[in-house]
């Protein structure tokens, strides 16, 4: 099993271009998954660059309803006529950044209508065949993610925070190893980390993906509570973290003190074999 990132909010490497948002790619002996598409185009360059042939996926998961990661869903079905895209159906709705005294900003996805024949919609948990399962219906605990309010999704009574049923997950298994994609991770890395475990019987091999932990106030009560309790049910085990995108230089950087190699980061290029 090999995932790389394709894209993300930074990259070290000449060649690659860097946005907000997240797209990667996995493959296996079996599959040729792509997880997420990134905000526009850019994600295939990258990819050409680093060597994926994006025409051959057989596979396209959207974790969520946001544009940073479904921005360029349009150009990969440009690109590849034949891979069905899972995708929770509430990822279709209305998505917005509300902050007071400011319009709300429109966070969702693009005009989907001319994609909806490639569309498959899940359910809380799909097996996808190839070792491939999705997952959501991660439970709520507060306490272990870092609250976003102005989140919000638009409905026909105005605006309501987003409780994000429009969030999945993946999980790979291949020769007895596992790893554990996600896009966000809204709910809390340790919450999905736990529902991942529930899932497979045991922690993942490896976890890729952001963590949400990017509007944390650095060194305030709440966050050094949540990154003190994060480090710690993340340090159990051997699980190796990669993320970035959303995560924050500041949680990462305090969650590196206690995880150490065990966390790494997942600019554009990072990529892991299992």
């Amino acid at each position: 099993m090999k995932i790389v990132t394709l894209l993300e909010n930074t990259s070290n490497r000449p060649g690659l271009a860097a946005a907000r948002g997240l797209s990667l790619y996995v493959e296996t002996a079996a599959r040729k998954v792509l997880f997420d598409m990134g905000p526009d185009a850019t994600f295939l360059e990258n990819a050409r660059t680093l060597g994926v042939d994006l025409s051959a996926v057989d596979t396209a998961v959207l974790s969520h309803g946001h544009s940073d990661h479904g921005g360029g869903l349009a150009a990969f079905c440009a690109l590849n006529d034949k891979a069905k895209i899972y995708l929770r159906r509430q990822a279709l709705g209305a998505y917005y950044a509300v902050l007071p005294g400011q319009e709300p900003n429109y966070i969702g996805l693009p005009e989907t209508k001319a994609l909806a024949e490639r569309f498959v919609f899940t359910g809380d948990r799909e097996d996808l065949g190839g070792g491939l399962t999705l997952f959501s219906g991660v439970e709520d605990h507060q306490s272990l993610r870092a609250v976003a309010p102005k989140l919000q999704e638009r409905t026909g009574e105005g605006f309501r925070p987003d409780g994000f049923a429009h969030e999945q997950h993946l999980l790979v298994e291949e020769g007895g190893k596992a790893a554990l994609l996600m896009g966000c991770g809204h709910l809390g890395i340790v919450n999905t980390l736990r529902a991942a475990e529930q899932r497979l019987g045991r922690r993942p091999d490896v976890v890729f993906g952001g963590f949400h932990l990017f509007e944390l106030v650095p060194d305030s009560e709440e966050a050094t509570r949540l990154i003190a309790a994060t480090a710690e049910i993340l340090a159990e085990g051997n699980t190796v973290y990669y993320t970035g995108h959303c995560t924050g230089d500041w949680a990462y950087a305090r969650l590196h003190e206690v995880l150490g190699e065990r966390l790494r980061p997942m600019d554009c290029g990072a990529s892991a074999e299992l």
